[in-house]
């Protein structure tokens, strides 16, 4: 059991899981240990169960942990042809991305259904383009959330992963510390070493 990637906007002290009466059956003893953990505000990820935190509004939230490995879709509108291609591509060999064009819903708070989709994401991809790099808005406070995300993530684990759709910079912040992925001049062989990464991340996450 994890708790990590709390959200800035809520307290997040480090949760303590020490379970006190000796006596308790284990499933109570779990039990204590997240909610305490709920009530100081981090998220829990039981591995095989799903995650769970509680919102501003007091409610237990509950995302469900199944088999495909989240992956979260930082673009800008101007690419989201491309980006279409990725997310069906990825989903093909079997992740769970996550676009706002295919996953929000009408009527949906958005801005928090994008939070909770990038602090709940195994992977975070940055696509960059020259548009990218030079447009502010979304995209940019979307990185910033992600950034803030990877933080709190031990640092041999791979989660957040900078892809160039085309040539172009990459921000200072970024470059210094992750590797990224070019999808051009080959598509195809660009696709094959993003796989690889996420592949090999998520064999070492089972072992």
């Amino acid at each position: 059991m994890s708790a990590d990637r709390v959200a800035k906007s809520e307290l997040a002290p480090v949760c303590p899981l020490e379970t006190g009466n000796r006596g308790a059956s284990a499933l109570e003893q779990v039990t204590r240990a997240v909610r305490e953990c709920l009530e100081l505000g981090a998220r829990v990820e039981i591995d095989g169960v799903g995650l769970l935190w509680r919102a501003p509004d007091g409610k237990i939230g509950f995302v469900p942990r199944n088999q495909k490995p989240r992956i979260f879709l930082a673009y800008v509108v101007e690419d989201a042809p491309i980006v279409e291609r990725l997310f069906d591509e990825l989903a093909a060999r079997g992740f769970d991305p996550w676009m706002d064009r295919r996953k929000l819903l009408p009527g949906q708070n958005w801005p928090r259904a994008i939070e909770q989709a990038i602090s709940v994401a195994d992977f975070f991809i940055a696509c960059f383009s020259r548009k990218a790099t030079l447009k502010r808005g979304r995209f940019q406070a979307e990185l910033r959330y992600a950034l803030d995300c990877a933080s709190e993530i031990p640092l041999d684990r791979v989660y957040f992963i900078p892809l160039r759709l085309e040539p172009c910079g990459v921000p200072a912040s970024v470059a210094q510390r992750y590797q990224w992925v070019d999808l051009f001049p080959a598509w195809e062989a660009g696709i094959s070493k993003l796989v690889a990464s996420l592949e090999r991340r998520e064999s070492e996450r089972r072992e």
